[in-house]
């Protein structure tokens, strides 16, 4: 007999290769920005590293509100492993998505950086020097990853991916992570890692990565896990949607999550 489950899985491992392939395509484009404008900052501050950053910050804030206004509706727009860890802890995001979607994070991000170099005719890859080491800066990207899934959680209840209001938040929390944390808020570990591998003013040698990582994905699954409680309504006013993340499902995730992995 004929598998009459194949069409549906089919269907949903198209659905699944277009929402990787878009997480790939804005984590690309964000760290092309990230990158090419820290490159193109450093060149023109005149040594000036306060003005770089400012420069740095502010074209990543407006990459991330056209990148999540974009893509938001297909994919939910993490661009951010921790983001996609803390969605399918919340269950607005099925664990058998969850490697597609770092997969094509991670291959986004280091082609992104290698775009950023060939605009600015640098080689493809270059090794970090750039320390980022210490007890101050992981904590910072704790602090960082943290605040970000909880501006995401909280937005969600009532903004669906996508939407300004998210697009905004997102990005006015990262710009403002940018100055407030020691480590200038990397807060992604797609982005940690491919930034390991510019040798230019947003750079990480390879050896702080591991420790940025874990800090970012310690401090994601603990927004994961305390925001949900925190937003859960105590009265029995009318209650949004249970689960911070919970619109996501019904955008990125159509009635094919419900059909055989």
């Amino acid at each position: 007999m004929p598998n009459q489950h194949a069409p549906a899985a089919r269907e949903f491992a198209v659905f699944l290769s277009r929402r990787a392939a878009v997480e790939a395509l804005g984590t690309g484009f964000l760290l092309a920005a990230v990158v090419g404008s820290g490159i193109m900052a450093e060149q023109l501050a005149g040594g000036n590293v306060a003005l770089a950053l400012v420069a740095n910050t502010m074209a990543t804030a407006a990459a991330l509100v056209a990148l999540i206004s974009a893509f938001g509706t297909v994919s939910g727009a993490h661009f951010n492993p921790a983001v996609t860890v803390a969605s399918a802890l919340q269950g607005a995001l099925a664990w058998r998505d969850v490697p597609a979607y770092i997969f094509g994070q991670c291959v986004g991000a280091f082609a992104g950086v290698a775009c950023a170099h060939a605009m600015f005719a640098q080689a493809i890859v270059t090794a970090s020097q750039h320390a980022r080491s210490g007890g101050a800066q992981v904590f910072s990207e704790f602090i960082a990853t943290f605040g970000l899934v909880a501006i995401i959680g909280a937005c969600s209840r009532a903004s669906a991916p996508g939407s300004t209001p998210i697009a905004l938040s997102v990005s006015a929390y990262i710009a403002a992570a940018y100055w407030f944390t020691a480590s200038t808020s990397f807060a992604n570990p797609a982005a940690t890692l491919a930034r390991s591998a510019t040798a230019t003013f947003s750079g990480i040698r390879v050896v702080d990565v591991s420790a940025f990582v874990v800090a970012q994905l310690l401090g994601a699954t603990v927004a994961a896990r305390i925001m949900p409680w925190l937003l859960t309504p105590t009265t029995n006013h009318a209650a949004p949607n249970s689960s911070p993340m919970a619109s996501e499902v019904s955008n990125a995730s159509p009635s094919i999550e419900s059909t055989p992995s």
